[in-house]
């Protein structure tokens, strides 16, 4: 049942009270408080304090538009609206069953006190874990459709914090982080293989993106990110080095500008997350609270699941997207002449097809089905795509009667090769090639420069094409998970058929570059899941060996690609290896196997950003846990509590553990499993090894 309490602040008092003063009005929660003030040029200010500490000291707020570069100045205040919310609401799907959303709310109404007087409204609601805000534009004569220039919310660090951060591209979240103080931040300094695209996509040299995870010399876990993304640009921060401040930086559409509103309009919610344990961070619910609940009222063809695919085998050159060698190779017919390395084809499909029926396996992704792949990267062509004409190897019916028969569902790929124009004019007969087939999930991807040109995957334009993709999709009944998007804002409360997003530099890059580093896995919650699930696409065996590149290896022991499908969240969870590299090792693969997809309890035990994180989930609808146990480029020993488990009940734990001579480097794939009776007096002694991990099922011991 959702419980709602409601308030409007008059005579009444609470704990947590608003107090309003002639120059300021504060809220608070717990540890954490907000003050909201004007200075005096008019101009809205706000500070945050946690624990009676400041970690957001005062900093301004406010907007340049295309014909008011002041509209962040001059400013009286009118009147303030107040009110405490406590409700609980029942997720989906999710990392738990039900989440709590409570927070006082003040929305401060302000005029501009020469010229046209246009209105603006601040609405910030405080939670116990952090504070979200943002701009409201009331309906009024003198501002009807307008232009946004800049954003100028500011975030005024205390100090000198620890960062971990990507650089402020316009067009790609897939980078590995930095670690530096927020002084030490430089896009120039950025080390990876897309050093030359950080200078030439990211103007703003000092510019991260979010979530921005910060860590204050005094312990206190700072997290920077936004919620609700819809009809604006993506924001990003400017750091400014010496005085460690960040500001806004909205990614600009083709002619420079930043957001197109009407009025009455809102931005999305800008939040601050924080507490003195890690552990709160990964735990925190406040950016799916500040989003809407659901605009779907039916749900129940939702489903998260597991998948296989025709995928990782293109990734390690194995296989080839593409029919043919190129567009030029064809017949005396003009067709076009099969390379032989088609990995689409409806033999494969079909192996992979049986592997996930035989394990319980849910559905299979199969990419580099439909025609176009011949020449999809390099000239840019809007039309590349139909997204419903097969190769001709590729036989649709075929396949989906023999998926049919085995109990298993087909997953649609669809690449736009940056092409959005083309893919929304295709979408429903896209949609409903996909329900004719029983195809009950896609995953979209969007390569390359946006077409029209001269937008950004993270601009406004590209924003609302997201959304409209979900939308669509929802009509149809089809679940989505969108490659090269903005970075989720949470979003998945609101449309709950958009499970999962890429969004940033996932498994595949240990297929085709130097890799992901042992730290990335620990940083990733931290900083890409907080705003939602990642298609990150774990559970790769063969770890060495299997590139052309003798250099090319996963960074990660075989037991923390297991971990990863507990301390990195999706619905939609893919087993990315080939199936014989998982009957190679059958008994690692059976936590696969029973792993969950879909949760009605998470604890994170410990965790450290960049470090290490072990985080227990409870299984929708049973009494199974799993635990997953990662760790950077350091072995490290730790002692687990199972207090979590039901007082007086005998579990069966299965260990997953790294090898005693296990190392990521040299020696990755050594693991060891043990099954011990356990129950909530229990503690467990984990080894993990450098890079390594652990993971671990949980079954009540039936009488």
């Amino acid at each position: 049942m959702k419980k709602v309490f409601i308030c409007l602040f008059g005579m009444a008092i609470f704990n947590n009270a608003f107090a309003q003063q002639n120059k300021s009005i504060s809220a608070s929660m717990n540890k954490v408080k907000l003050e909201f003030m004007l200075d005096e040029q008019g101009r809205p200010d706000y500070k945050v304090d946690y624990d009676g500490k400041a970690v957001i000291k005062t900093s301004h707020l406010g907007f340049a538009l295309a014909d008011d570069s002041t509209f962040y100045k001059g400013f009286k205040w009118i009147g303030t609206d107040s009110k405490q919310v406590d409700e609980t609401w029942t997720p989906v799907w999710g990392e738990v069953s039900k989440i709590r959303n409570h927070y006082d709310q003040v929305t401060v109404h302000l005029q501009q006190a020469a010229g046209q007087q246009r209105l603006l409204d601040i609405v910030f609601r405080v939670f116990a874990d952090g504070v979200g805000f943002r701009y409201e534009f009331p309906k009024q004569p003198n501002l009807n459709y307008f232009i946004v220039s800049d954003e100028r919310t500011e975030f005024a660090l205390a100090g000198d914090d620890k960062a971990f951060w990507i650089p402020g591209d316009y067009d790609s979240n897939e980078y590995l982080y930095n670690t530096t103080k927020i002084s030490q931040v430089d896009n120039r300094k950025q080390v990876t293989e897309a050093t030359d695209i950080a200078v030439r996509v990211a103007p703003d040299r000092k510019a991260v993106q979010t979530p921005l995870m910060l860590k204050t010399d005094d312990g206190t876990y700072i997290n920077i990110h936004e919620a609700g993304l819809m009809n604006y640009s993506s924001m990003q921060l400017h750091v400014d080095n010496s005085t460690y401040k960040l500001t806004s930086s909205l990614v600009p559409d083709a002619v420079g500008n930043k957001a197109y509103l009407h009025a009455p309009d809102h931005t999305p919610w800008r939040t601050i997350i924080i507490s003195n344990k890690a552990t709160d961070i990964l735990e925190s619910k406040l950016i799916l609270n500040l989003n809407d609940p659901s605009v779907l009222e039916n749900t129940g063809w939702i489903k998260p699941m597991k998948f296989v695919g025709v995928w990782w085998e293109m990734q390690i050159a194995k296989s080839t997207w593409s029919y043919a060698k190129s567009m030029d190779d064809v017949d005396a017919n003009g067709k076009l002449k099969p390379s032989g390395l088609h990995g689409a084809n409806t033999a494969n499909v079909k192996r992979y097809i049986d592997f996930a029926a035989k394990n319980g396996i849910q559905a299979v992704l199969v990419e580099g089905w439909n025609v176009g792949w011949e020449d999809w990267f390099g000239n840019w062509k809007e039309k590349v795509f139909d997204f419903v004409t097969p190769y001709p190897d590729f036989d649709v019916a075929e396949i989906t009667s023999y998926a049919k028969s085995k109990g298993v569902s087909m997953i649609m790929h669809n690449e736009t090769s940056g092409s959005a124009t083309n893919y929304e004019r295709q979408l429903d007969t896209a949609y409903r090639f996909m329900n004719k087939y029983g195809y009950p999930s896609v995953k979209t991807g969007y390569v390359g420069k946006i077409i029209p040109r001269g937008e950004h995957h993270d601009g406004q334009w590209m924003v609302q094409h997201y959304l409209r993709v979900a939308q669509k999709a929802a009509e149809h009944h089809i679940m989505l998970d969108a490659h090269e998007p903005m970075r989720p804002t949470g979003l998945q409360r609101t449309y709950p058929n958009w499970m999962a997003c890429e969004a940033g530099r996932g498994n595949e890059y240990n297929a085709f570059s130097n890799g992901n580093p042992p730290e990335h896995e620990t940083i990733m919650p931290f900083t890409r899941l907080m705003g939602g699930p990642m298609d990150y696409t774990p559970g790769i065996f063969k770890l060495k060996g299997y590139s052309a590149d003798p250099t090319r290896q996963v960074h990660t022991t075989l037991a923390k690609q297991l971990a990863l499908y507990v301390t990195l969240y999706s619905p939609l969870q893919m087993a990315a290896d080939l199936p014989e590299n998982y009957e190679a090792h059958p008994d690692a693969f059976q936590f696969i196997k029973d792993v969950a997809t879909d949760w009605d309890d998470t604890k994170v035990l410990e965790a450290e950003p960049g470090d290490y994180i072990t985080t227990a989930r409870k299984a929708k609808g049973t009494d199974n846990w799993f635990i997953g146990a990662i760790t950077d480029e350091n072995g490290r020993s730790t002692t687990l509590s199972l207090t979590f488990l039901d007082k007086g009940k005998k579990y069966e734990a299965t260990i997953y553990a790294d090898a005693d001579n296990a190392n990521w480097k040299a020696n990755p794939e050594a693991y060891q499993i043990k099954k011990i009776t356990v129950t909530s007096n229990s503690k467990l002694n984990l080894k993990l090894a450098a890079g390594g991990g652990a993971a671990i099922s949980i079954k009540p011991v039936s009488k």
